[in-house]
Parts: structure tokens; C-alpha cells; sequence
């Protein structure tokens, strides 16, 4: 064998191993979730059950669904710490157009809605919630970090001051206001699977979709690569920010009607460092703090890891201090 020949086969056994260490490393946190259910399918009893798995996709929906917002904010370069404060206030919100109805002082007056109603002005606050914090960031060159801070005490405040610091409770409504199924949203079935997965799938596959398949999810990809380039080849920089905290708040709407749902009650306390959560998820998914890069099934994957962990932890009987320490 001559030397060029040598050469050649090194050159493509050094290409062969930069591909396959690219593969791993995109490949990292499904690795991660291989490895931890099959550590907890043999140290806890019956955790791949078909009753448990179902249990855990339930939770894991809910930080996954906060993680979807998440990453197109992150994706941008910005964050948003108030999402966990948004799902106790949109909650709140939820439970209480159930529960004592939205009263009119000026007509004493109190108005029951039907429950798509309610749904619309529970995500419509939420919405409201993250156009505020985009409204700081654009107009007022706010940081996002403080921002979304202030964002996170202002809607904490809200949902104590609607109740007095209070809980909502027994939110099935009445038959005669026509408010009644509100817990089919956390706790309802259709062919045996919840439907709060259901919610997963459909908002998971949209968000991915528009990502990857529409302009808008380009833009929002280059004001994280480099929002100066962006401006300057005529994306519109402050649009595509004021969009992801709305999506964000949107997520986190959702995120508050289903805990509500599936508690039949709504505290204000609900969602408490959430946030970091979704943070968490999406980053351990393949998101750059620094924007510009990231997928929403890697952030869907990421939310199992810390769904499946936490889980598993409890299972085992792993005290809650530990939980903190190991899942943090």
C-alpha cells in the first residue's frame, strides 16, 4: 500500500469518526432518556406500567408545553422568567370566570360564560401577559431578563389579588350557567389517552412546523443568529420578538388551564419556578442560551428527561431534598 493510499483511508477514518461524534452529540438527549427510563425500569417497580406512563406524559405535557414558548423566545436571544407566574395568574383567570362568573360593579351585574369562552379569555390574558413583556423589550430597550422579571411579580400579584390570596375551588360549573366540562381539559380521555397529550401533540407539531416550514419561523431563527444582519436584510426584528413572548404567554395559558383542570381548582401559587423548568428543558434539548439554534423536538425530548427523573425519583422513594439536588 503507497503512502497516498495510507493518507486516503486515514482522511476518511478521522471523517468517520467527526460523523459520528456530530451524530452523539445531536443525538445527546435522546441518549440521556434512553439511559434513565432504563435505569428506573429496573431499580423502580412497575415504572413501565401502562397506568404510570400515562401518569407521566400527563405531567411531562405541561412543562413540555411551557418549553415550546420557551424556545422561541430563547431561540431569539431573549428568556422569559415570567411563564410560571402566568400559568398561576391565567389559572386563576380560568377558575375564576368559573367559579364567581365576571361581575360588573357599574350594572351589579355578574356574567357566567360558556366554556370555549372562558378557554379564549384565559388565552387572551396570557397573550396580553407576554405582549407586555415584548412591549418592555422593543419599545423600550428593556432587557429581557428584567423585563420578564417584573412580568413574573406583576402577574403573581394579579393572581393573588383576584382571590385574596385565595383558592377557587370545585370548578366543575353548573348546568344551568352552562359553564360545566372545564375538567375534561386535564383530567378528560378520548380513546384512552389524555387529553392534555393530545394538546401536546397538536401545539408541539405546529410550533414545529412553523419553525421549519413557514418565513416566520426563519425570521425568528435569524434575529437569534444575528439580529443586526436581520434588520439589515428587512426582517421585521421588533414583530418577531413582540410574536415569541405572545406564543410564550400563549403556552403558558394553556399550561394553567390544564393544572386547574386537573386539580378542579386554581390557587395562586400555582407555577412556582416553572419557569426554570422550561428553561431547563429547552436548553438540555439543544437550545443556545445565546440564540439562533434550536428544535422544538429536541425541547419536547428534554422535557421527558426532567419529567421521567422527577418521576422515577419518586418512585424509588428518593426524599424531595435529594430530588432537588439530583434534578437541578
Amino acid at each position: 500500500m503507497n503512502t497516498t493510499s495510507v493518507n486516503t483511508a486515514a482522511s476518511a477514518g478521522k471523517k468517520s469518526n467527526l460523523k459520528l461524534g456530530m451524530l452523539l452529540l445531536k443525538l445527546r438527549t435522546f441518549i440521556a432518556l434512553f439511559l434513565v427510563v432504563v435505569y428506573f425500569s429496573f431499580m423502580a417497580p412497575n415504572f413501565l406500567s401502562m397506568a404510570n406512563l400515562v401518569i407521566m406524559v400527563k405531567h411531562v405535557a405541561i412543562y413540555a408545553i411551557l418549553a415550546i414558548g420557551m424556545t422561541f423566545v430563547i431561540v431569539t436571544g431573549g428568556i422569559d422568567l415570567s411563564v410560571g407566574s402566568v400559568v398561576g395568574l391565567t389559572g386563576m383567570v380560568a377558575g375564576g370566570l368559573i367559579y364567581n362568573g365576571l361581575h360588573i360593579p357599574v350594572w351589579d351585574v355578574t356574567i357566567y360564560f360558556h366554556l370555549p369562552m372562558v378557554i379564549l379569555i384565559t388565552l387572551a390574558v396570557g397573550v396580553l401577559c407576554g405582549a407586555f413583556s415584548g412591549f418592555l423589550v422593543n419599545r423600550f430597550n428593556v432587557a429581557p431578563f428584567i423585563a420578564t422579571l417584573g412580568m413574573l411579580y406583576i402577574a403573581r400579584g394579579a393572581a393573588l389579588l383576584l382571590s385574596d390570596g385565595k383558592t377557587f375551588p370545585n370548578l366543575v360549573g353548573k348546568e344551568e350557567l352552562g359553564n360545566t366540562g372545564f375538567p375534561v381539559l386535564g383530567s378528560g380521555t378520548f380513546l384512552g389517552v389524555p387529553v392534555s397529550i393530545y394538546i401536546l401533540i397538536v401545539l408541539g407539531c405546529a410550533a414545529a412546523y412553523l419553525a421549519t416550514k413557514t418565513p416566520l419561523g426563519r425570521h425568528i431563527y435569524s434575529v437569534g443568529g444575528n439580529e443586526r444582519a436581520a434588520m439589515l436584510s428587512g426582517v421585521r426584528v421588533k414583530r418577531v420578538k413582540m410574536f415569541v413572548y405572545m406564543f410564550s404567554g400563549f403556552c403558558a395559558a394553556i399550561a394553567g388551564m390544564i393544572i386547574a383542570s386537573q386539580l378542579v381548582a386554581s390557587h395562586p401559587a400555582t407555577g412556582e419556578m416553572f419557569e426554570l423548568t422550561a428553561i431547563a428543558a429547552a436548553v438540555l434539548g439543544g437550545t443556545s442560551l445565546a440564540g439562533g439554534r434550536g428544535t422544538i423536538g429536541g425541547t419536547i425530548i428534554g422535557a421527558f428527561v426532567i419529567g421521567v427523573l422527577g418521576d422515577g425519583m419518586v418512585m424509588m422513594g428518593v426524599s424531595s431534598f435529594w430530588q432537588m439536588v439530583i434534578g437541578y
